[in-house]
Order: structure tokens, then C-alpha cells, then sequence
């Protein structure tokens, strides 16, 4: 009898610890940027169809791909969002933990803003203004050395003579990424001397243009973008850089400086004009498919009209839409959740 006790307890504990282990729950984690889109599709997902309200975390797109890529079964993620696309060494990463199948889901466009606070006057910046005022090394005489620059205005006169003070993301942050891709590195070519190196040294003006000051100038914010826009309300002196959805819905509080002669606004970035733009992404773990409820619902929500479209719930929030013709494929592809490809 005391045996056949022990053996209902044992498995009473085994039957609770498995339904401990279950999960009925699609959770998803990843960019800050994308954060803002996913929350109102996961919001709009748990109101209108039987599933639950997904879960839904805010770690950076390099701190969600590799929770990501992790491994397979419900301690691990179901989906993560990107303000970058993946890398080669994060689907290898993937792939060694047995996450072999991905789906890539394009959303849409964003552009990253330098924006400061409405009570200071709107900067007017240059790619190479934005590289030599953030750069960990620059040219001076010929040679690289330590950034000199303390104020604005020792690079170029016309611009403020006020303290360099930038508040920015962090190493993992895709906005970070994506900066120093597309700002650092456009800015470092239009500089003649980081110019000629490209062209003797490919991997020494990568290393330059892609390192960021560590003196104070430059300040790690972390991945929360609505404290950076907090901070530049309190410090009117600084600059931050965030995504433009960012920019939209705090738009009575900060402005989006002017760079190489463009204003960020949504059409100047769907149409290509502003030179700081770049793709957002989420991506799902494939062998979740059937294993956790809902996936397939929440994919067929995010890639709908009503909430991609040109004049959907997304645009908004700030979303820079694909045009039509690639929203029909990437939609098509999404749905049939076709494996990625490198």
C-alpha cells in the first residue's frame, strides 16, 4: 500500500511538473525599435482571436537572437524582432543548437534619428560631422589619434559651441548596429584620409569607422529609447539616438536633426532620401510551429493590410511600410514560413 502511494505521488509530481513545463503562450523578445509594432499586433492578436496574449520582452536584437538561437522547446523563445537582419554567425549559432529552420518576416522600414530636445535650436549635421564628432579615433595631420574634439564647434564653426554629449544604445542594440553601419562608416568615407585607407586597408577603415568614443562623449543609455527621450528633455545640451518611431510619437518633446540636408520625416525615408534608414525584421523558430498555439495566427495579424498596410495600425505607430508589391511576397513567404536562406 505505502508502495502504490509513493507511486501515485511520483507520478502526480511528474503530471504537474510536465504541465509546469508547458506552454500555451507564444513569447517573443528582441529590438527596442520593433518593440512599439510588435506590442500593438500582440495587443491587437490577443483581443481578436482565441489565442493568448503573447508575451512580449524588450532585450535588443543581438540579446534576442541569442536567446533565440538558444536551442529548441518552450524555455527558448518562439519569435524575435531585429531593427537589423541576422548575421551568418547568429544562423550558425542557431544551427548548433538545433534551430535549423527560420522564417525572416521583412516588416517595413525605419530611419535612426540624432534628435534633441525642442527647447534647443535643431541640428544641422553632416555623415562626417556625426563620424568625427563620435569616432574613437580621427585623422589629425595625417594620422590617427585619439578624438580631440570636445565641443561642436572645433569641427565645423557653424555648429554649436556646446559640449559633445550623445546618448545612444548599447553594443547589442540593432539601432547601434545600424548606426555605426550607416552613419559611422557613410560619415568615415566622406573624410579624405579614412577614405584612402578603404581603399589600401578594407579591415583597418572598418575597425576605425566602426568604433565609438569611450571618453564621456559618447553615453550607453541602455535599450529603454523613452528614458533617452526623458534624458534629452532634462539635458537640452545632448543628443540621442533612437529610432523614428521614436521620434513621431514624442515629437512634442524632441526633434530629429537635419543630416546631409535631409529632415527625417516618414516620407523622406520610404523614399529613400534620408541616408540613416534601414530595414526591421522578425524571424520564428519554425520546429515551434504546431508545438505552440498561435503562431501561425500571430504571423498571418502582423503581415495583414489592416496592420502593414500603406493606411494600417502599424503606419500609425511610425512603421514605414514595404511598398505593396513586396508587402504581397514577403506576406506570401511569411505564411508558408519558408525556410531562410543565406
Amino acid at each position: 500500500m505505502f508502495c502504490k502511494t509513493l507511486a501515485a505521488a511520483a507520478i502526480a509530481t511528474v503530471a504537474v511538473a510536465g504541465a509546469a513545463q508547458a506552454r500555451d503562450q507564444i513569447r517573443i523578445v528582441g529590438s527596442s525599435t520593433v518593440f512599439p509594432f510588435a506590442t500593438k499586433v500582440v495587443e491587437q492578436f490577443g483581443k481578436t482571436t482565441k489565442f493568448k496574449t503573447p508575451i512580449i520582452e524588450s532585450t535588443g536584437s543581438g540579446g534576442g537572437l541569442k536567446l533565440f538561437c538558444a536551442g529548441i522547446g518552450v524555455r527558448h523563445p518562439d519569435i524575435t524582432n531585429a531593427s537589423r537582419r541576422i548575421k551568418k554567425s547568429e544562423v550558425k549559432l542557431c544551427a548548433r543548437n538545433g534551430v535549423s529552420a527560420i522564417t525572416e518576416v521583412k516588416i517595413g522600414f525605419d530611419g535612426i534619428v540624432l534628435a534633441n530636445s525642442k527647447k534647443a535650436k535643431q541640428f544641422r549635421l553632416s555623415l562626417k560631422e556625426v563620424f568625427l564628432a563620435l569616432a574613437k579615433e580621427v585623422p589629425v595631420n595625417g594620422k590617427l589619434v585619439k578624438n580631440p574634439y570636445k565641443t561642436w564647434n572645433q569641427i565645423n564653426a557653424k555648429l554649436p559651441n556646446i559640449k559633445i554629449e550623445v546618448l545612444g544604445p548599447p553594443p547589442t542594440s540593432g539601432t547601434r548596429d545600424a548606426f555605426v553601419e550607416l552613419a559611422m562608416e557613410g560619415g568615415a568615407k566622406e573624410v579624405p584620409f579614412m577614405a584612402a585607407l578603404r581603399k589600401n586597408d578594407g579591415e583597418g577603415f572598418t575597425r576605425v569607422a566602426h568604433a565609438i568614443r569611450e571618453d564621456g562623449a559618447f553615453i550607453e543609455a541602455g535599450e529603454n529609447d523613452n528614458l533617452i527621450v526623458q534624458k534629452l528633455e532634462a539635458n537640452p545640451a545632448a543628443l540621442g539616438i533612437f529610432g523614428f518611431s521614436f521620434l513621431d510619437q514624442n515629437k512634442d518633446k524632441v526633434q530629429g536633426s537635419i543630416v546631409n540636408g535631409v529632415t527625417p520625416t516618414f516620407e523622406n525615408i520610404a523614399d529613400g532620401k534620408y541616408p540613416v534608414s534601414r530595414s526591421l525584421y522578425f524571424y520564428v523558430k519554425n520546429a515551434h510551429i504546431g508545438k505552440i498555439p498561435g503562431i501561425e495566427a500571430y504571423v498571418k495579424e502582423f503581415t495583414s493590410e489592416k496592420a502593414w498596410g500603406d493606411t494600417g495600425y502599424l503606419a500609425d505607430k511610425g512603421l514605414i511600410p514595404l511598398p505593396a508589391k513586396d508587402r504581397r511576397a514577403m506576406s506570401k513567404s511569411a505564411r508558408a514560413f519558408n525556410a531562410l536562406s543565406m
